[in-house]
């Protein structure tokens, strides 16, 4: 039975709260090119997140009012999850009263995970708030990612309580923004979406921002650099790189290579201590969390980006921003054959099946050896990236979604976000010059 929809309530003020718990934000890219979007089309944006390390309880930037709780301890074990998702949960409904005193918010937008935030909309509903959900991640499938199949008694009720979880969710929310064709599919067929009420806004980059800049570090001479961006979590199989790099290094010689591997997570000390017992301090170089400069830096010095993660029910349907975010660097890389990442990177990347690191590590001595081809594939992934997957068209997506919920028409068609020409990233980094083809095959191969 398709639902009677409501446009938003409560004033004129068209006031968005975006809920986040995975990350920070502006750290969170995707949340922030969100908001950034937002704000070039009027809206009042507002988001609830944990702190990262050193930020204020507030901070208002670029005009979106940024309201932080400190973040939870790790969890450990299902009760440590449970708490974790309570304290989370308790911490942001009482910074969304903060934020209604200060001004009314019509929407929420609550991006997973966790699947627990259609609770506080239907306690906001009431008061005219619509709930939108920015799917993110699947939890179910994440669940067997990292646990594997249910067979306890236990275990079978955590993931029926996951899959409870997220079914309420999607009929909670008035409209699913879902990240790929992939989720889009699983809101309608798992969610019972009405596919009328389901846009897919994939989490595309901004090229004009996110490009090459010289940096400030580059790699010695005669070294090529590997580099892995994103969360470190069993899920994630970020041990993969620590055997490639083991098989590079001791097997076959290759002591001209070095990874940098940049993320935090569940798995990173761990992974430090799998380094050390490999004897790969030499070899590799963990970043812990990373923000933006050393983002930009380290993927402007690398020469090959690394996508170590296994065809799993979650990691298959996934969009990896990471590969996005290597083509954007003009990165060639190495993937396993998932379907989305193969639908983000095309001839771009190198595919090797799934769970094979010897094809895996053969791939990648083969970029490390073959100059030619790491500039060829640099070159198709920068084209491919600014072509098909740049954020400005999921911008137009996804302001299409407000606008429809607030009944606005623009004639003109939406607002993008003005970038003026620069020779220098916001911190003072010269930028490679696009236009100029034979310098940016230079810097490609030499990253300097």
């Amino acid at each position: 039975m398709r639902r009677r929809q409501r446009r938003p309530g409560g004033g004129h003020d068209k006031h968005i709260l975006i809920i986040v718990q995975n990350l920070p934000v502006p750290l969170d890219r995707r949340v922030w090119l969100e908001c950034q979007a937002l704000r070039a089309n009027g809206y009042n944006v507002s988001v609830i997140c944990p702190k990262g390390p050193g930020d204020p309880p507030f901070e208002v930037l670029d005009g979106v009012h940024i309201y932080k709780y400190p973040p939870a301890r790790a969890a450990r074990g299902l009760p440590g999850f449970a708490l974790e998702f309570a304290y989370c949960w308790v911490a942001t409904a009482l910074l969304s009263m903060k934020v209604a005193r200060s001004l009314p918010f019509q929407v929420i937008q609550a991006c997973n995970p966790p699947d627990t935030y259609w609770l506080l909309a239907l306690l906001w509903r009431p008061a005219g708030v619509t709930f939108v959900f920015d799917h993110h991640d699947l939890n179910p499938e994440l669940f067997i990612s990292r646990f594997g199949t249910p067979t306890s008694a236990v275990q079978r009720a955590e993931f029926a309580l996951l899959s409870l979880f997220e079914r309420l969710t999607h009929r909670t929310a008035s409209r699913v923004i879902s990240t790929n064709e992939s989720y889009r599919q699983i809101a309608i067929r798992r969610g019972g979406v009405d596919p009328d009420r389901v846009t897919v806004v994939r989490s595309g980059p901004d090229t004009r921002g996110m490009r090459p800049r010289y940096p400030r570090e580059p790699r010695p001479a005669g070294a090529v650099e590997l580099v892995y961006l994103g969360i470190m979590g069993p899920q994630d199989c970020v041990e993969n790189v620590l055997e490639v790099v083991d098989e590079l290094v001791h097997r076959r010689g290759r002591t001209d290579v070095h990874a940098t591997l940049m993320g935090f997570g569940d798995s990173l000390e761990s992974l430090r201590r799998m380094a050390h017992r490999l004897d790969l301090d030499d070899w590799v170089t963990f970043t812990g969390r990373a923000d933006r400069p050393m983002i930009a830096e380290h993927l402007s010095r690398a020469d090959i980006g690394l996508c170590p993660d296994l065809k799993t029910p979650l990691n298959d349907l996934s969009t990896m921003n990471k590969t996005m975010e290597y083509m954007a660097f003009a990165l060639p890389s190495v993937s396993f054959d998932l379907t989305e990442t193969i639908v983000s990177g095309g001839d771009s990347i190198l595919v090797v099946p799934s769970g094979d690191l010897t094809a895996f590590t053969d791939a990648v001595e083969r970029l490390v050896a073959d100059p030619d081809l790491r500039l060829r594939l640099a070159r198709m992934a920068r084209d491919r990236v600014v072509r098909e997957l740049d954020w400005r068209p999921q911008a137009s997506a996804y302001i299409g979604v407000y606008d429809s919920l607030f009944g606005i028409h623009r004639p003109e068609g939406v607002v993008q976000r003005h970038l003026p020409a620069r020779t220098e990233d916001e911190w003072g980094n010269r930028l490679v010059p696009l236009d100029d083809e034979a310098e940016l095959d230079r810097f490609i191969l030499e990253r300097r």
